[in-house]
């Protein structure tokens, strides 16, 4: 995979996991963790790996350029707001091309998927292990 789509978004650790930030004041936690002189206030922090999809929806029409090339290149997508568990709920893309099967409630779980030459995160649905 190429580039990360930005800088500071997950962490360098395998697996990588979503960087938040902690504020040492409140405890606040916030994505991404704020960089600069926003960021004095905040000790970055790994967020959870996994979650439950709080809310989605998908996109089915190609969105205005930029950063779609037109619509020979657009492919519907889903994207949702990830609830990591006594922590933050994150927008995100998901990484599945079965729609039917997005249920509020389920579990999901964090990846890196290609963004045209850059590498961005999302989440897939999690398969459940069964013994």
């Amino acid at each position: 995979m190429g580039a990360a789509i930005a800088a500071g978004l997950w962490t360098a650790t395998d697996p990588p996991a979503l960087l938040g930030g902690r504020h040492r004041g409140t405890g606040q936690i916030v994505f991404p963790n704020p960089q600069g002189a926003a960021g004095d206030d905040f000790d970055a922090m790994p967020l959870h790996r996994t979650g439950t999809l709080w809310s989605f929806t998908v996109q089915r029409f190609a969105p205005k350029s930029p950063p779609y090339a037109g619509p020979e290149s657009f492919e519907p997508f889903a994207v949702g707001y990830v609830e990591l568990a006594d922590q933050i709920i994150v927008e995100s893309r998901l990484d599945t091309t079965d729609f039917a099967a997005l249920r509020i409630g389920m579990a999901v779980e964090f990846t890196l998927v290609p963004f045209g030459d850059r590498v961005t995160f999302a989440f897939r649905p999690r398969l459940e292990v069964r013994p």
